[in-house]
């Protein structure tokens, strides 16, 4: 029987995680790397040299992909870990359908301008199976994987053996994984709980203090729970690690580049200043205007993610606006 050749698409701290976590596994394994300066020396040096540097990757058994439609061709799974504002750049090249293939996401976005998820990106723009669709999500953070620290992954698709066959590649002695029919939530929760966390990290740096955190991050889960059920009412367990979990996590750990992000702009430094000296994508910010635009027509109570576009899009003062959102938290 032939193996599954599974190949993550992408080569930034999280890929680089995954890529750590399947190789560990023996897996038949792929690596889809575009820029070529990184590709040869993660080759010879079983190192990324500008994430998780310190990481020693198992690169022996790895097939190191130099185009695009050649992973593509030559896979079965394909693992996506490309920020969301470059996906569509990213795959301009994409030649091949990608209905025969499972299709996973571990991007935590939203595709911008056209404001859909990643899901109904792969469906309409590359004729991806939803039936073969899933998405990798937290709570967890790279950094910590790579460390080997007991890291929980979510594993949503809509049919629960593409769920379990997913989890079977990824499980390990620090990795732990549930499978959760909720696509689009999952989709949701990932791309809001950045927005949270740069809300966080702002009012971190306005000397808020842990009381208020504690609000703050109560009233997001709700904040979230009301966009989703908007968006897609079902039956979910918004307590659950996929969804209350991602939160925490991401707006608490010194990790979290969201947080670090908001931090930062609430330091009084500018997006384009934040963002060069991070010399990371901090997904939230291109989320929180996608979510603001599509919560035009739904009019869903979101202070928080008001408050966060405000700031980083209106240009409003973030002491200002967020003394403005004390108001409406309880």
């Amino acid at each position: 029987m032939k193996t599954s050749r599974i190949t993550v698409i992408g080569d930034g701290s999280w890929a680089t995680a995954i890529i750590k976590i399947l190789a560990g596994n023996s897996v038949s394994l792929g690596w889809f790397i575009r820029d070529e300066n990184r590709r040869d020396h993660i080759k010879k040096h079983g190192r990324n040299p500008d994430y998780l540097s310190y990481l020693e990757l198992e690169t022996d058994s790895i097939v190191f992909f130099e185009a695009l439609n050649q992973a593509f061709e030559n896979s079965d799974f394909l693992i996506f870990v490309i920020p969301s504002v470059y996906l569509k750049e990213s795959l301009a090249d994409c030649s091949v359908d990608l209905s025969g293939k499972y299709v996973v996401s571990a991007i935590k976005g939203i595709v911008p301008v056209d404001n859909i998820l990643i899901a109904d990106y792969f469906r309409e723009f590359h004729n991806a199976d939803p039936e073969k669709y899933a998405v990798i999500s937290g709570p967890s953070h790279a950094e910590l994987v790579a460390m080997e620290k007991l890291s929980y992954l979510t594993i949503a698709a809509g049919r629960p053996e593409v769920g379990r066959k997913l989890a079977g590649y990824l499980n390990s002695s620090y990795i732990k994984t549930t499978v959760n029919p909720d696509v689009y939530g999952t989709e949701y929760a990932a791309a809001l709980k950045n927005v949270m966390a740069i809300a966080a990290g702002i009012c971190q740096s306005l000397n808020y203090g842990d009381n208020f955190q504690a609000v703050l991050i109560s009233n997001a889960i709700q904040e979230m729970e009301r966009f989703m059920n908007r968006v897609d009412p079902r039956i979910r367990d918004i307590k659950g690690s996929a969804y209350l979990g991602d939160l925490l996590v991401t707006a608490y750990s010194q990790f979290s580049r969201n947080r670090t992000f908001g931090a930062m702009i609430g330091k009084g430094y500018s997006v384009n200043s934040a963002m060069m000296e991070m010399n990371m994508v901090a997904e939230g910010y291109h989320a929180v205007k996608c979510i603001h635009e599509i919560n035009r027509e739904l009019i869903v109570n979101m202070p928080i993610t008001d408050a966060v576009h405000n700031i980083l899009y209106e240009k409003i003062s973030p002491g200002i606006e967020i003394r403005l959102l004390t108001e409406y938290l309880s």
